[in-house]
């Protein structure tokens, strides 16, 4: 990359995307900006086989205001493709020609193995994943994947899709029972000429693309689900066909008044989850995982780090990325209650074990405490829960993340209530238990660095009855500030680890941690 900026464009199917990637001074990633128009260029495809020339002429119009967003924006590196309609259109070299010359941008022209191996990094870069089976629904044609061990192994692409399916069975956005019939019995047959697909049972179906988050948000808003993002978002089999069928039953003009639905996909949604409910069936999958990343994400990866575009380790990267975008947090400060938190943690837990996910929590709820000081240094910990809340933090679930601002941003048992009291639901009596003793943990940790000078390049932790002693060896000044902090937090953590907290900065010569 020679600038700050990326510009990706994807010509599909059924709408056409532009998405602008930015790397701030910090080193963090983020959407700087966005936008989307529907094309429906497979449904316009002639009986020739062509995308007509009005279309053609739409589609310039549409990619010249967004070489001008970029331009705004400026964006030193623009990437377009384009997907199904225009690779499947017998005119082409026509519309890439006329593209070309009216707009400047080389169209880069994806075969459907392409999609699959970028829908495929998109997705493995944004979930905690190792095997399954990956779907992505476009409006003309549909990829699916076989990964293991986070790899790809596998993918096809079929020539059809919920923009294509609804131009051949549907009637005004509905599908009777003879063409639902139809569309499924061309679906299973495109998939029995793949053998690999079934031979896995038992897998996860993730999906990505327009289709599948359409029937995440519906799903979400059906149940009510108090949680903010679809990404990472499990569904059950029974589940959508319940919504499929509900679907399927409404007149078009009421379906668009479906929760969660946009009105420009309410007549092509019902052909897509039927797609998606056929190959879920063939691959014998065990239920359904939606993702929020896909094409446009995974163009973006191979684009901004051609060498490595795969993250070894989603949570990291993000966890490392939504730091850098809240510098005003003291770095040194956050890296040395990082450090304590973990190591008083494994002693802790050595005697009061909890499940080996909640050091990840820990892990991650410490590392970003106080990137809420970005917006109020007086109320960083209610700032703190709803950054982390809101932002992409891939590699936890919805409960994790809950459980990670909670712990992040734990004042005290009555203040963590308040914070989740929105979330309850999807929380259990352990979880909270879990949540207040690590809260708990954080804050010791933060105390002893009060000064915020890293007084405590090393501490020996060991537990003595009921006794936690905390004994820093050669410590930089008398951690006066530290001991009194650690006093006034003694009561409340014995409450909840069953034992009481004891800074002594008298030790000079001691082994570094022992249980």
């Amino acid at each position: 990359m020679t600038g700050q900026r990326i510009g990706i464009i994807d010509i599909g199917s059924n709408s056409v995307r532009l998405v602008v990637y930015e790397r701030t001074a910090n080193g963090a990633h983020r959407v700087a900006d966005s936008s989307k128009r529907p094309a429906r260029l497979s449904e316009r495809i002639d009986e020739k086989g062509c995308l007509p020339g009005t279309a053609i002429d739409e589609l310039i119009d549409t990619l010249t205001h967004f070489t001008m967003i970029c331009t705004h924006n400026h964006t030193s590196n623009i990437r377009a493709v384009a997907t199904a309609a225009i690779r499947n259109a017998n005119n082409r070299s026509e519309i890439l020609g006329r593209i070309k010359a009216e707009t400047g941008l080389e169209i880069e022209l994806l075969s459907g193995e392409d999609e699959a191996s970028y829908g495929f990094l998109g997705m493995i870069n944004s979930l905690n994943i190792r095997d399954g089976l990956l779907i992505d629904i476009g409006g003309g044609s549909t990829e699916l994947s076989l990964f293991r061990n986070r790899s790809l192994v596998r993918s096809v692409s079929f020539p059809f899709g919920c923009v294509s399916l609804n131009k051949r069975f549907g009637m005004k956005g509905m599908l009777s029972d003879d063409e639902l019939k139809a569309l499924e019995t061309l679906v299973q047959e495109a998939a029995r000429t793949e053998s690999w697909i079934g031979e896995t049972a038992g897998l996860p179906l993730v999906g990505v693309g327009g289709t599948v988050r359409a029937l995440g948000k519906m799903h979400q808003a059906a149940y009510k689900y108090p949680f903010p993002q679809t990404h990472n978002y499990p569904v059950t089999s029974v589940q959508v066909d319940e919504l499929f069928h509900q679907m399927r039953k409404l007149p078009l003009d009421k379906r668009r008044k479906l929760p969660g639905l946009s009105k420009d996909r309410a007549d092509v949604v019902v052909p897509g989850v039927a797609i998606l409910r056929v190959l879920f069936r063939a691959a014998k999958a065990s239920y359904y995982r939606i993702c929020g990343a896909g094409l446009r994400d995974g163009l973006f990866h191979a684009t901004r780090f051609p060498n490595r575009p795969k993250l070894e380790d989603v949570l990291k990267y993000s966890l490392t990325n939504l730091s850098a975008l809240h510098p005003e947090a003291p770095k040194q400060h956050v890296l040395q209650v990082n450090r304590i938190s973990l190591e008083i943690y494994d002693v802790l837990n050595y005697n009061h074990p909890l499940p080996t996910q909640t050091r990840v929590l820990l892990d991650t709820a410490s590392q970003l405490f106080r990137i809420g000081a970005s917006i109020d240094y007086y109320e960083y910990a209610r700032h703190s829960f709803y950054l982390i809340i809101n932002s992409q933090l891939n590699g936890l679930t919805h409960r994790e993340m809950i459980m990670t601002a909670a712990i992040a941003s734990y004042k005290s048992k009555s203040r963590a209530r308040q914070h989740i009291s929105e979330y309850k639901e999807m929380l259990n009596e352990s979880d909270l238990d879990v949540i207040y003793k690590l809260g708990a943990l954080l804050q010791l940790s933060a105390a002893l660095d009060r000064g915020e000078t890293q007084a405590i390049a090393q501490l020996n932790v060991h537990l003595s009855g009921n006794q936690l002693l905390l004994r820093p060896i050669q410590p930089r000044g008398t951690l006066a500030v530290e001991r009194r902090e650690v006093e006034e937090l003694g009561a409340e953590f014995k409450k909840l680890w069953g034992v009481s907290p004891s800074l002594d900065y008298t030790a000079t010569h001691v082994p570094s941690t022992t249980i």
